[in-house]
């Protein structure tokens, strides 16, 4: 259902997205030098061709431009927040990868200020101007369905609830007039629905009839291609199969999943490698370089053992590693059976501090850093708690599919600390199988920024 537009307001946004790309770096050297000395610099020359690669790069990845008139405004703002991360990111990386490469610095700080607010306050008036002027853009397609299957009533209530998909629904028809909602108004049977939408003036029609009418349909496209009406095919797959399914197409053949994966795709999955390392990097050098000295003397003093505790939890492809940790309690024989629970005697004084904190946690930017976690996804359990809870809860093993974290979605929901009973777990799977499905870069910038600020928060399941 693409709105006929589609194509020449994404290239509008397209060409004023680089003129605002090249402009603002152009009056911001204007800012920096009246006397426009720069434009000699031949490293101004490829400043310019690396920042629009970036921001193409960036740009495609975050799929700024897809369905620039269908989405909703959320999505949208989502997404150019995403890719004015990514395009920063990786202007940061040229200059630590090329460090010898001359990009004066006072110009790109009004430039990484005044972009960003461009952009963003470019696609905010756009999107305002969508929602107020569209009837100007397009006019609305009068569609029927026609079968009051579970599939065909989805697509009308969707439909419905869409304005800026610009379709107008006239109805629908089905031999069973019971069977249509209250809410839809009823047009009469399947076999009249084409001469009902020739004489209409109804320009598409959606067929979400069962497959065993299969004859009815042959039909029905037979008789829309002689009054020139679009027929299109709904396939009931709910009927059949529970649970929402993505359809891929692979050559001719239609492929089915039951859930999207974000981060199989490649481009994705580097994304979020790069991320991962460049933010343990500076946790590693800007933090641990000088903590761990210091808790290592403090947690030697208090008890005998090793500062760093290992224990080997579920990864990605549940393949075991090693998981790192400030060690927060005394040695004992239960650290790889029993999590702490309220009032444990196991924990040290220092150790109560560091879990109450979280810094006990921190150790795992190594993991981050040689790519056995990552700083978001699910939490990796005990192999213990992966082979008994696999049992109890459906879908357990999905959540394995991704590379454990430090923090996740879960976490940030409230979902951490002990699991007295199978439904707090079963509440942090499900929550981790949202973001499986629903994984972007923005989504893991804004869970970062949701674990620092509920650090300063008090935790009641944290002990």
């Amino acid at each position: 259902m693409a709105h006929k537009y589609s194509t020449l307001f994404k290239w509008i946004n397209v060409v004023v997205d680089y003129f605002l790309l090249n402009g603002t770096l152009y009056f911001c050297f204007i800012l920096a030098d009246n006397e426009l000395i720069w434009a000699e610099v031949y490293d101004y020359r490829l400043t310019i061709v690396l920042l629009n690669f970036s921001w193409f790069y960036s740009s495609n990845i975050c799929n700024v431009y897809s369905q620039i008139l269908k989405r909703n405004a959320a999505p949208v703002m989502s997404a150019n927040v995403a890719a004015l991360c990514v395009f920063i990111s990786l202007s940061a990386a040229i200059k630590l990868l090329l460090p010898h490469f001359y990009i004066p610095p006072t110009p790109f700080i009004y430039y990484f200020v005044l972009f960003p607010a461009f952009i963003i306050g470019w696609r905010l008036s756009f999107l305002l101007y969508r929602k107020y002027k569209k009837n100007k853009w397009a006019t609305s397609s009068s569609i029927a369905i026609v079968g009051a299957s579970p599939a065909g009533i989805e697509l009308y209530n969707y439909i419905n609830a869409n304005s800026e998909l610009d379709y107008q629904i006239a109805g629908m028809f089905d031999d069973d007039p019971t069977k249509v909602p209250p809410h839809i108004h009823y047009l009469g049977n399947a076999k009249d629905s084409v001469s009902y939408a020739s004489t209409n003036k109804i320009s598409e029609i959606y067929c979400s009839l069962p497959n065993q009418a299969f004859e009815v349909i042959e039909k029905l496209i037979l008789e829309a291609d002689k009054y020139m009406v679009r027929f299109r095919l709904v396939p009931d797959v709910k009927g059949a199969l529970n649970g929402r399914f993505m359809v891929e197409l692979v050559g001719p053949v239609t492929i089915l999943k039951p859930r999207q994966e974000p981060l199989e795709n490649k481009a994705n999955e580097i994304i979020k490698r790069a991320f991962d390392i460049v933010f343990s990097s500076l946790v590693l050098l800007f933090i641990l370089s000088w903590l761990t000295p210091v808790l290592a003397v403090i947690i030697k003093l208090e008890s005998k053992g090793p500062v760093f505790f290992k224990q080997l939890r579920s990864g990605k492809n549940n393949k075991s590693f090693q998981c790192l940790k400030f060690r927060s309690m005394a040695l004992n024989n239960n650290a790889d059976k029993l999590q702490a629970c309220k009032g444990d005697f196991r924990v040290t004084r220092i150790g109560r501090i560091l879990r109450k904190t979280s810094i006990d946690e921190l150790p795992q930017f190594i993991n981050v850093f040689f790519g056995n976690m990552s700083v978001v996804g699910p939490r990796p359990h005990m192999l213990k708690h992966t082979k008994d809870y696999s049992q109890l809860i459906n879908n357990y093993m999905v959540r394995h599919f991704l590379t454990p974290g430090i923090t996740g979605w879960a976490q940030v929901n409230g979902f951490r600390g002990e699991t007295k009973e199978t439904m707090a777990m079963l509440n942090r799977v499900q929550a981790d199988l949202w973001y499986l499905e629903n994984w972007t870069l923005y989504l893991d910038l804004k869970i970062v920024f949701l674990t620092v600020w509920q650090s300063f928060q008090r935790n009641e399941n944290v002990y």
